[in-house]
């Protein structure tokens, strides 16, 4: 027995290589539903609904130019492509880093076998046979089944070697845990596209996506690259190519300007009849939506989605400001009787804004009409606070008692520094000035507001 393991050893000492192939660009087939094939510059990724692969435009290369391209997943023949990715892959790995990886495993089970073979301690022994066995079972499956034949052999003995040291017979050997694959065809495919043929791929995918703007972008690769390649082209297959992407382009670029528009007129009508409160107005519009869709072909899903959502934010719009306007048709007495009530006490505040202003700048007013002032605005304050008023009102009557108590403050300042001659009691009364006008100021437009009917923002 340990002969034949020792032999074994040299065996896989002798499958080492002698040197790793440098990796070269991995090209993919992605093959569609319609029978027709694309080729995929590096792997390709299925994310979701969609599928996502790189297509290499121009002149092959280390650092091709790459168009990003995105196709809804039905429409590739996932069975077929899986098939021939699998093979791809497995060809790459065996040309990259399938000898380096085979080499660790060898020189692993190597190691393992010499001891074997020198072991004195059948269980020992036993059990490095078993493990030796469980790793090269599972190498195979997990390395795109490279050498697999090779790895089935060396198996064959390990087994032999774990039967001899049960003490069984050496026939039947347990083989189960190989993952044996079959053969995977692989259909040929050209290193890369020549120009024709990738101006070809790329106006036979654009049909296939359905945003227009990816659509275009790769007829617009395909008609630059056709520029570039004009000369490999024959002077009839160039001028063909050109007029029918030429013809592509401008079709998408009148579908657009159809789209547009579309939408802009139907926009402009919703918004009318949101800001008017319309929301029956606006559903209309948004039900025209398809009907409008239908008449001009069905041909951009995308621009149809993004003005649905528009209008749909505008229905939102004009049911909120109904609800807001109803509200402000049961509020307006409570707000005009508000009005009726403080309006002369807020004109006394108003008419007295020039003299406020004055005490605020330190520049009068003059003491007689200063006197009639504070004895104009003397316990005002004390009469609206105890008013009562509507619980939306509160607000706004709180600032107009505020401005009104900074006003007499600010009157008997004034009139305590022009008998004192003190200029800090001065800026006492111009700091009170200036809260009371402030104060009026967003009284006032506060109240506007209010009495005003509510309007979209």
């Amino acid at each position: 027995m340990r002969w034949l393991l020792r032999i074994l050893v040299f065996a896989l000492l002798a499958l080492l290589p002698v040197h790793v192939a440098e990796a070269a660009p991995t090209l993919f087939r992605i093959f569609l539903t319609d029978g027709s094939d694309v080729v995929s510059y590096g792997e390709y990724a299925r994310v979701g609904d969609d599928v996502i692969f790189s297509m290499a435009v121009g002149q092959a290369g280390d650092d091709p130019r790459l168009q990003l391209v995105t196709l809804p997943a039905v429409k590739v023949d996932w069975n077929r492509t899986e098939r021939y990715g699998d093979a791809t892959r497995a060809d790459h790995y065996a040309s990259t880093r399938g000898d380096e990886d085979f080499a660790q495993l060898s020189n692993e089970v190597a190691r393992v076998l010499n001891d074997i073979a020198l072991s004195t301690d059948r269980p020992r022994a036993l059990a490095l046979a078993q493990q030796a066995h469980d790793v090269l079972a599972k190498w195979p499956g997990e390395h795109y089944h490279y050498r697999e034949s090779e790895v089935r052999d060396i198996l064959s003995i390990i087994d032999s070697a774990i039967a001899g040291l049960r003490g069984e017979p050496v026939s039947g050997f347990d083989l189960a845990l190989v993952a044996t694959s079959s053969d995977i065809p692989k259909e040929s495919l050209p290193a890369t596209p020549p120009p024709g043929g990738q101006v070809a791929q790329l106006v036979h995918v654009a049909g296939l996506m359905p945003r227009a703007a990816d659509r275009v972008a790769l007829l617009h690769a395909a008609i630059s690259l056709l520029e570039e390649s004009s000369a490999s082209l024959a002077p009839a297959d160039a001028t063909s190519m050109r007029n029918s992407i030429t013809a592509r382009l401008a079709h998408e670029k009148d579908v657009d300007a159809k789209y547009a528009r579309m939408s802009q007129r139907l926009t402009a009508d919703a918004s009318r009849a949101a800001e008017a409160a319309r929301a029956a107005d606006v559903e209309r519009v948004l039900a025209q939506v398809a009907v409008e869709d239908r008449r001009l072909g069905g041909e951009r899903p995308e621009t149809v989605q993004a003005l649905r959502a528009a209008l749909e934010a505008q229905l939102a719009d004009a049911q909120r400001l109904r609800l807001l306007r109803d509200q402000w048709i049961v509020r307006r007495r409570a707000y005009q009787d508000y009005q009726r009530r403080v309006g002369p006490r807020m004109m006394q505040l108003v008419t007295a804004q020039a003299q406020l202003e004055a005490i605020r700048r330190l520049d009068g007013p003059a003491p007689d009409r200063l006197v009639a002032l504070k004895k104009r605005l003397a316990g005002g304050a004390d009469r609206l606070q105890r008013l009562e008023v509507p619980p939306d009102l509160k607000a706004i009557h709180e600032l107009l008692v505020g401005a009104w108590r900074f006003a007499e403050n600010a009157t008997t300042a004034r009139y305590d520094a022009v008998s004192t001659g003190n200029v800090s009691t001065a800026w006492t009364a111009s700091s009170a000035a200036a809260g009371s006008l402030m104060l009026l100021s967003r009284a006032q437009a506060d109240l506007r507001t209010l009495l005003e009917i509510p309007r979209l923002k």
